[in-house]
């Protein structure tokens, strides 16, 4: 929200040092303590942020001198207040966007930088600092300034554009290579450019990508084609290179990333090789869907193996049934065959076939071919999605590979690297879960190993947020292992991962009833809401809150203990969830058993009475919702007590004047019935 600007000048053509300065000095303040500068513009930004803070220092010793500013004054402090407003805007650009992104725009922002500086020169020309009775330090110190703004000249620091020309040859050597189906990357000139920038971990390689798919978002309508094709070709390139540096099998990765480039253009030189080796096929390796080599066989439930594209196409227009057998399949998780995947390879191999050649006849070939002459055509950022896509499609198979056969420690590597993989985009968590992550991630639920427990479950709460993962989680039978986890769990995060995956899970109706069937589930959730963290018990809250909404649940919560101890909870300012917890008792309240509980608290009225007014404005709604509930069902106890209280009615009128709507709503009731119990006394308070 921006900052409104005060009128530049009353009627006597002065302005007393009010709003405007206030707004100077609080923007200014927001610029001067932004921290974790980014790695792009560091120079420009750090001069910057000095100049502000001079300029800070200013604005708070004519707030505190407290004299009328005269129109050009007014006019100055105003032109500086729009411009320090974008200093801000620019500074938060560079933090939050995509650092390599603003670092191919290197020379485009270090522009922008040099004319905000020449706009506060221009705005200090009209600055009579001689009729401002400021001390000599600041005067000094703001003449320096308007002499430096008036001579600076445009800085572009030259190893950023050293390291921009670096990228942009990789980008432009990695289209010549895949034109002449060479090799794809120097991967270690990637990895100095992107570490230079700050992208040495996996997980700054995922927010970076999340930040260059926003600026291609961003960029959709008004950068035009060219600009949106770069953007995507460096999502891919990103991609790509965080694949091969991380992978620890680097070596064989690159080269499963190479062959489809190096045979890209050996398609007709080897088409009656292919064609000849189609009818060859032994029939244990052809898909029974389309009788072709399958290239990426995959197990469904029934235990038949298929062609990893074929049964998708099968379940993907609508198809819930093994084909082979006709058994209806409870769920979708594709588990990849690596035993077959690797016979079908070695004999790929032994007949000179490309793993990459996917037709199995002549017509197939043909369209493939025409199919080939089109793409080429095509915009380059929709073969930068599919190349990215790949990528991760890559990654996520070699991890499930890892999760399946490797040691403990490598089985640990490999679930913290699905767990960042599927913490970004649907894309990632749709295609770690077609890679058959899920069964593999269940199985380490049980896991001695502390850090091996928590990669798994978080990675299973992220795979979560992507709804068809909730059914292919609960179809894996995954529920009691989570309760367990959040029972008895190896460490304080993996209990709050497991009890907010039971929230994303229970964000589906018929799953708030399997798991609130168990009773083991609600108990633990309650004991997190004891012993949790601030997260923790946020957790706990909300997942409870979300089994709650399912009638059945109430009396189960209510029976583990939940309402004193939320009562407790908003008593305690440092457990930091008064609003959830006074969700959740609101929620409570329309159970009988929750209502007697709440009834049997002598702290709580008092405390609500206090809520009404100091709380926020979601507290407020439901401390309205709690006393109406308690009026109407506690009777006459309740409402005397609120009658007593001299703060309660004034707050509920407040309340009826100016609060949210149900806020409104509530309050006039709960008023009604105030008015109806002491109607008697011919005394009304509404």
């Amino acid at each position: 929200m921006e900052l409104a600007l005060p009128p530049m000048m009353g009627s006597s053509g002065f302005l007393p040092s009010g709003s405007l300065l206030e707004s100077l000095i609080h923007v200014s303040n927001e610029v001067a303590s932004m921290e974790k500068l980014p790695f792009v513009q560091v120079r420009n930004i750090s001069t910057m942020i000095r100049r502000i803070k001079l300029l800070s220092s200013l604005f708070e010793e004519i707030k505190e001198i407290n004299t009328p500013l005269t129109p050009s004054s007014v006019l100055c402090l105003t032109e500086l207040f729009s411009v320090i407003r974008r200093v801000k805007v620019l500074i938060e650009g560079c933090k939050d966007g995509s650092s390599l992104w603003g670092l191919i725009q290197t020379e485009f922002i270090s522009n922008h930088f040099f004319v905000i500086v020449k706009e506060i020169g221009r705005a200090l020309d009209i600055l009579p600092l001689s009729l401002l009775n400021i001390t000599a330090d600041i005067r000094e110190q703001v003449e320096l300034l308007h002499m430096q703004a008036k001579r600076v000249e445009l800085f572009v620091d030259p190893k950023e554009l050293q390291r921009r020309e670096e990228l942009l040859q990789v980008m432009s050597s990695t289209n010549e290579k895949k034109r002449k189906n060479k090799s794809f990357i120097d991967i270690e000139t990637v990895k100095e450019v992107f570490s230079s920038i700050g992208l040495r971990s996996p997980l700054d390689y995922e927010e970076e990508i999340s930040k260059i798919e926003a600026e291609a978002q961003k960029q959709a309508g008004t950068g035009g084609l060219i600009v949106v094709s770069n953007i995507n070709n460096l999502i891919s390139l990103v991609s790509y290179s965080k694949s091969m540096i991380f992978s620890e099998e680097s070596e064989k990765t690159k080269e499963d990333i190479k062959q489809p480039y190096a045979s890209r253009n050996r398609n007709l030189d080897r088409s009656s090789s292919s064609q000849s080796m189609s009818s060859n096929i032994p029939d244990e390796f052809r898909c029974p869907i389309k009788l072709d080599l399958m290239k990426d066989p995959v197990i469904v439930e029934s235990g038949h193996t298929y062609n990893r594209n074929s049964i998708a196409q099968w379940i993907n227009t609508g198809h819930h049934t093994c084909p082979k057998s006709g058994q209806r399949l409870t769920h979708m998780a594709l588990i990849p065959n690596y035993a077959l995947k690797s016979l079908v390879h070695q004999w790929c191999q032994e007949n000179n076939i490309p793993l990459t050649e996917c037709s199995s006849n002549a017509s197939e070939l043909e369209r493939s071919n025409s199919k080939k002459k089109a793409c080429e055509k095509a915009i380059d950022h929709i073969s930068a999605k599919k190349v990215a896509i790949d990528a991760v499609k890559m990654t996520a198979e070699f991890l499930v590979g890892k999760l399946a056969v490797g040691s403990p420690d490598i089985q640990r590597q490999a679930a913290y690297e699905l767990r960042l993989l599927a913490k970004t985009g649907m894309d990632n968590r749709r295609i770690i879960a077609e890679a058959g992550a899920i069964p593999f991630l269940v199985t380490l639920l049980s896991s001695n190993d502390p850090i091996i427990q928590e990669n798994a479950v978080t990675a299973l709460l992220n795979l979560s947020i992507f709804d068809n993962n909730k059914v292919l989680i609960m179809a894996a039978e995954a529920i009691d292992d989570i309760v367990e986890v959040l029972e008895s769990g190896k460490t304080m995060e993996a209990r709050e991962n497991a009890a907010a995956a039971i929230f994303s899970l229970s964000m589906i109706d018929d799953f708030k009833v399997g798991i609130g069937a168990r009773p083991r589930a609600i108990l633990a959730l309650v004991g997190l809401l004891r012993e949790g963290t601030t997260a923790g018990k946020r957790d706990a809250t909300t997942a409870i809150f979300n089994l709650a909404l399912y009638n059945a649940n109430k009396a189960r919560i209510i029976i583990a203990g939940a309402v004193p101890l939320l009562i407790e909870l908003l008593m305690n300012d440092k457990a930091g969830i008064t609003d959830d917890a006074l969700g959740l008792l609101a929620l409570l309240l329309s159970c009988p058993a929750g209502l007697e509980d709440i009834k049997k608290s002598r702290v709580l009225v008092p405390l609500l009475i206090d809520l009404l007014r100091f709380g926020s404005a979601k507290g407020k709604e439901n401390s309205i919702t709690l006393l109406l509930g308690l009026c109407k069902d506690g009777g006459e106890e309740v409402a005397r007590r609120l009658l007593i209280n001299p703060r309660s009615i004034p707050s509920l009128r407040s309340l009826a004047a100016d609060g949210s709507l149900r806020a409104r709503r509530k309050a006039d009731a709960l008023l009604r019935v105030l008015n109806r119990c002491c109607s008697q006394s011919h005394n009304p308070v509404g």
